[in-house]
């Protein structure tokens, strides 16, 4: 049975990404672009054609709505181009995290999507590594989670100099560093109780520079957190079971210490695909594709996370 076409909005390197797994997974696609530039480099690096104009533009041809979706486009753009695709008619979609630049788009994108009746998703991509599946079978094999702790050190001084859309670096946290915090949450649970604090300013994050927090999840799960964007640094996370401490450092590997050793060695485990592709993207998109959805980021859950992520970025 030939498979139907899904839509693929945004033609930036995200795109590009998802292109080749959607070519590796042989699965045909439309691509839909704004920019003419953005569009030009897609098509030479990619081979496949872009529709230019914009969805908009795209939509006013009233195409047959398709059954997936996935949306790439710039983060001030993601909720505004969800919501397009909902009243379209599109039933399932993909869209890049965070979804949105603000709990009201977000909500807006929620709203939509439940009085069509369309089921939306976060492509928090750190969720399908195959270093964080093999974490979830260790940690099930140990029993559970004792403790977690994690770092969304940002470079500052790299940052600083980066050309992205109004908005978007003053709420660098949410674009960015939630891709930590999300992993460590996907992993330790939903906070119950949390203390955050923050210190510091940046002129282009003027919230603040350096963070700290605990707390307890609804797992029992201790688990603390800092970040310095002042300071050298890198992201990180740590997980703790009663037999070992699983460390993500670089976030797409996983090494393990043993109980009664210090030593940290790394674990051997069939990553090829995060290789071969950006990570866990594959994995992501063949889940989402197939309708095998446990694991995935919902709207609700994005939600009710914001409210954390605000408290800790001292927004």
């Amino acid at each position: 049975m030939k498979k139907e076409d899904i839509w693929l909005v945004g033609c930036g390197q995200m795109a590009i990404d998802y292109i080749k797994v959607l070519d590796a997974l042989k699965q045909p696609l439309k691509v839909i672009g704004r920019g003419e530039k953005a569009a030009a480099l897609c098509e030479e690096k990619t081979g496949k054609a872009v529709i230019r104009g914009g969805l908009g533009s795209f939509l006013d041809a009233n195409p047959l709505p398709c059954k997936c979706a996935i949306v790439a486009v710039n983060v001030d753009a993601l909720a505004e181009t969800t919501i397009q695709l909902i009243n379209s008619g599109v039933k399932n979609i993909l869209v890049e995290k965070p979804a949105g630049l603000n709990p009201y788009e977000i909500m807006a994108v929620r709203d939509a999507a439940i009085s069509k009746g369309a089921d939306i998703y976060v492509a928090y991509n750190r969720r399908f590594y195959a270093a964080t599946l093999h974490a979830k079978r260790m940690i099930e094999e140990d029993g559970g989670l004792l403790s977690c702790n994690f770092e969304f050190t940002e470079w500052g001084h790299v940052i600083e100099g980066l050309t992205k859309d109004p908005g978007v670096k003053e709420k660098w946290f949410l674009s960015n560093s939630t891709h930590v915090v999300d992993l460590a949450l996907y992993l330790a649970g939903k906070p119950q109780q949390l203390s955050c604090y923050t210190a510091g300013s940046l002129p282009w994050h003027p919230a603040s520079s350096v963070f700290a927090g605990a707390g307890i999840t609804d797992k029992g799960v201790l688990f603390s957190y800092q970040a310095n964007w002042l300071a050298p640094g890198r992201w990180g996370v740590e997980v703790l079971t009663a037999h070992h401490r699983l460390i993500f450092r670089p976030m797409e590997t996983l090494q393990v210490m043993h109980k009664g050793s210090v030593r940290i060695d790394p674990l051997e485990i069939d990553d090829s695909l995060d290789k071969t592709f950006k990570p866990g993207l594959y994995e992501q998109v063949s889940r989402f594709l197939a309708g095998r959805i446990e694991g995935f980021c919902t709207l609700a859950e994005q939600i009710d996370h914001w409210g954390y992520y605000c408290r800790m970025a001292g927004y």
